[in-house]
């Protein structure tokens, strides 16, 4: 299998240079409490996920932890290279350009925003080329061999329609689940775990794993299980709720490294 590996250095190196004079290395090291003050500002969660600068330095952040990195492993798992992508809810696309970067053919979905400005000189500054398209005026294509979706969904009004939306883009669909944590920003929704992932197996379930403890990733197919698919996602989705793997993601030290700022 690939590596597909999201290199720290140069997420931070690229947020750099695309900001230039701008940049403000505090605001990356406070890349939570940044975002929840700009969301207090803004008072509107549409509002703020169209115009908001600070999901630059907390997106940029959380790449460099490496949250994602078992999430990835599993889309290796599951497709091969060369498979068509689809990255639903991109943000900056730290994860699609690694996976461009190992072979995929990768689409990007997101709104129009600040962070898909930058994915845009990204790919162009890695000479790469991808659709980017605007969850509010584009048509999706379908033909995707995968859709994935990585601590998207917690952010939206209605899952269901999240992943009706992407299981009509793609033969499969890899998503997380998150559980609420005490103190977690209001942003986040409470999701309906047991039936989201009840949702998962009844569509064909493939693989259920849960990472830090409250992260359940389920990738399943779009198409309904019948028969022997349906028992083999019911023996998936027991397996998967008996095992919890690897320990809680931390933003590297090189956020606060003095002389970095």
């Amino acid at each position: 299998m690939p590596a597909v590996v999201v290199d720290p250095e140069r997420e931070l190196a690229e947020l750099r240079a695309y900001l230039g004079d701008r940049y403000d290395h505090k605001r990356l090291v406070r890349y939570a409490e940044q975002l929840d003050e700009e969301w207090e500002r803004i008072g509107d969660e549409q509002e703020l996920y169209r115009t908001s600068q600070a999901y630059l330095y907390n997106l940029t952040a959380f790449a460099m932890t490496e949250t994602k990195a078992p999430y990835r492993a599993e889309l290796v798992r599951a497709v091969a290279p060369g498979a068509r992508l689809l990255d639903y809810g991109c943000g900056i696309g730290s994860d699609g350009l690694a996976l461009l970067g190992a072979g995929y053919r990768v689409a990007f979905a997101d709104f129009d925003n600040p962070s898909t400005s930058y994915l845009r000189w990204r790919l162009a500054h890695r000479e790469l080329e991808a659709e980017v398209y605007d969850l509010d005026r584009d048509t999706l294509p379908g033909g995707f061999e995968l859709a994935y979706a990585f601590d998207v969904i917690e952010h939206v009004d209605d899952p269901w329609d999240f992943l009706a939306r992407m299981e009509a883009q793609a033969r499969f669909v890899l998503v997380n689940f998150l559980e609420p944590a005490p103190g977690e920003t209001e942003l986040h929704r409470d999701l309906p775990l047991r039936q989201l992932l009840d949702h998962a197996a009844a569509r064909g379930l493939r693989r259920y794993r849960r990472f830090y403890g409250r992260s359940h990733l389920v990738l399943y197919e779009s198409a309904p299980a019948t028969g022997l698919r349906r028992l083999r996602a019911r023996a998936a989705l027991t397996a998967g709720r008996a095992r919890s793997d690897a320990g809680a993601g931390r933003v590297r030290r090189r956020l606060a490294r003095p002389g970095s700022s």
